[in-house]
């Protein structure tokens, strides 16, 4: 089977990207975590369905026929492992609270309860909570809600590939023009993160359609591509940080320019995004977006238990959100580094030993031969 060629300065967008997210579910006063930029960094989850579009359109879209088994099995693979892993350690947190409650222990809200209600957990374990209005589509691992959708938009993705080149990229257009026209009018069916993974997913594809085009007709120069990738880079930090709620059609759109003129790899700035740590963050992406908000959570467990010992106010609660204070802008920041610096070590290793040993299991299966009929 050829070797699909990997774009290695996106692949560094979804580990700089995962980062911000990370940031974004942190709140530490007088931080980083407080800039504009990154309070509006959950966006960047719609980078990441345009990314998921963009790869596996390239992967898959060439084949005149797609193998749905070897699809779903490395798929599956891929996602499930380390999903699994983290729902059940959210799983495991909630006993501890139970067993703490049964002991006396009193919290903000009762184990098993609301958004980890066990009702959740069905829902949570088949990826299928962030699909329906019935489920709570925050609950357990919240973050896995945008896996849900990306895990059955790979199951719609390999519908498509049933049908020809030109109606599949038609049906691409209608998917994503319609998703996009729903968030437009704040309709959001089936609900709005189906929308959001499907609108950016399926333009994601469209854009690779794009590349391919522009690939046959143009000759990258790096000039002039570093200045497009700059200027791209510019006008979404810009839109970020200067509005205190982006336009997301507007974010989407630009995260499919970014995608195009990045998958070239001749700017300045994808070079410097070829870097080893640049590929590092990029490899290990997908462990710091579905860990990240678990390894905060125990992140903040000594600086709970320092304010019950000593009183100290390090933690205020404003509204649904911990604010944590340590005093000093500096000790906050360093905190925000602590944590990112954990969560990315933690990643590394759920990532070596999860993740990889998740997707080798799907590779033996794949490459098992599947026994043929025995003759009567």
């Amino acid at each position: 089977m050829k070797k699909t060629k990997r774009f290695h300065a996106l692949d560094s967008f979804r580990g700089l990207c995962a980062l911000s997210v990370v940031v974004f579910h942190l709140h530490v006063a007088n931080s980083v975590t407080e800039l504009q930029f990154f309070r509006n960094a959950e966006i960047f989850v719609e980078f990441f369905f345009v990314l998921s579009g963009f790869v596996l359109a390239h992967a898959y879209d060439a084949q005149q026929e797609l193998d749905f088994r070897r699809f779903f099995v490395a798929r599956s693979f891929r996602l499930l492992p380390l999903h699994l892993f983290v729902l059940a350690v959210v799983i495991i947190l909630e006993l501890a609270k139970l067993a703490a409650a049964h002991a006396g222990a009193h919290f903000n809200t009762p184990p098993f309860s609301g958004s980890t209600a066990l009702s959740e957990l069905v829902p949570n374990a088949l990826l299928f909570q962030a699909w329906t209005p019935w489920t709570e589509n925050l609950s357990f691992n919240y973050p896995s809600w945008s896996i849900s959708i990306e895990y059955y938009m790979y199951l719609i993705f390999a519908c498509t590939m049933l049908l020809s080149h030109a109606k599949r990229h038609i049906l691409w257009i209608f998917i994503s023009v319609s998703f996009f026209s729903l968030l437009y009018f704040d309709l959001h069916f089936p609900t709005v993160y189906a929308a959001r993974g499907l609108s950016c997913f399926f333009a994601g594809a469209l854009a690779l359609l794009f590349f391919r085009n522009m690939q046959g007709k143009i000759r990258p120069n790096m000039i002039a591509l570093s200045l497009l990738e700059a200027a791209l880079l510019i006008t979404i930090i810009a839109e970020l940080s200067l509005t205190p709620k982006v336009d997301t059609l507007l974010c989407s759109i630009l995260f499919c320019c970014c995608t195009i003129v990045f998958a070239f790899e001749e700017g300045l700035i994808s070079k410097i995004l070829q870097k080893k740590f640049f590929l590092f963050l990029g490899r290990i992406s997908f462990s710091i977006y579905l860990i990240h908000t678990t390894v905060i959570f125990f992140s903040m467990l000594p600086f709970n238990l320092a304010q019950k010992i000593t009183g100290a106010p390090l933690i205020e609660t404003i509204g649904e959100l911990k604010v944590l204070d340590l005093g000093s802008s500096i000790l906050n920041n360093l905190s925000v580094a602590f944590v990112l610096i954990l969560v990315v070590i933690i990643s590394h290793f759920t990532y070596t030993y999860i993740e990889l040993k998740g997707q080798e299991m799907g590779k033996r299966i794949i490459n098992k031969p599947t026994q043929s009929a025995k003759p009567i």
